[in-house]
């Protein structure tokens, strides 16, 4: 019964979605969702997200100037950069490079550095999770992605590049979204809204259970914690957040 409702709910939201799923299928979708869209949306949701776990991000980050190489650089990386929403949270005098696999954020990122002068900003490449190859092995003190791993294509490959990067002792900093349990009624409209969700929101993916990948990484040391940020009327608001050390 429930998947025979599943299957019903997703149909209903196919056909509310109808104009999008064309557009998907001349291919006018993804580049209007890549470079107006998207950026506009996650603009707007990254302000509301922000609010709801301002609280945990200040802890996550709290400790970041631990990982400060032998040198006192602190260099970091962030995959998925997006608006910038996260360079708030930075140690002052920190390098960071910004890498996304979108180019289209600018208007956000610019007006978000320009508030967060005690960054050194490096460089911004345009770059997927899975292949950032313009980054020297072991060159980066921490990796820093937040809601990212939702999306991109190969979550154990990301995971292996943010462990080439780091140099030994580094960290990687996380916060994403995450499959609900299996047995609530969130788990039941994420898998209604999978197929929709995914189209609608460039690739984003709400049944992911991303703490297995984490755990089967390579990573010597995993703190991690399951949370629930309060975003109403979403599928997304199990989370997990932590840090993982090389």
């Amino acid at each position: 019964m429930t998947e025979a409702s599943v299957l019903f709910l997703r149909a209903c939201l196919v056909v509310l979605a109808m104009p999008i799923y064309l557009l998907s299928f001349l291919g006018i979708w993804e580049p209007f969702c890549k470079k107006i869209f998207f950026p506009f949306f996650l603009d707007k949701v990254s302000i509301v997200h922000q609010r709801k776990s301002k609280k945990q991000k200040q802890e996550l980050f709290r400790n970041l100037p631990d990982f400060t190489s032998p040198s006192g650089e602190l260099r970091l990386l962030e995959i998925g950069t997006g608006c910038g929403t996260n360079f708030q949270f930075y140690p002052p005098g920190c390098k960071l490079t910004c890498t996304d696999i979108n180019p289209n954020f600018q208007q956000s990122l610019l007006k978000n550095m320009s508030k967060n002068q005690h960054i050194h900003y490096e460089q911004f490449l345009v770059a997927s999770g899975e292949d950032l190859h313009q980054v020297p092995s072991g060159s980066v003190d921490a990796v820093i992605c937040t809601l990212v791993l939702c999306s991109v294509h190969d979550v154990n490959g990301t995971l292996k590049e943010v462990l080439r990067v780091l140099r030994p002792g580094g960290a990687f900093y996380f916060l994403e979204h995450v499959a609900a349990n299996h047995s609530s009624w969130t788990y039941f409209w994420q898998q209604v809204c999978y197929p929709t969700w995914k189209l609608v929101f460039a690739g984003c993916c709400v049944t992911r259970e991303t703490w297995k990948n984490l755990e089967q990484a390579k990573f010597s040391e995993l703190k991690l914690q399951h949370i629930s940020v309060a975003l109403p009327c979403t599928p997304i608001k199990p989370h997990i957040i932590g840090y993982a050390v090389k």
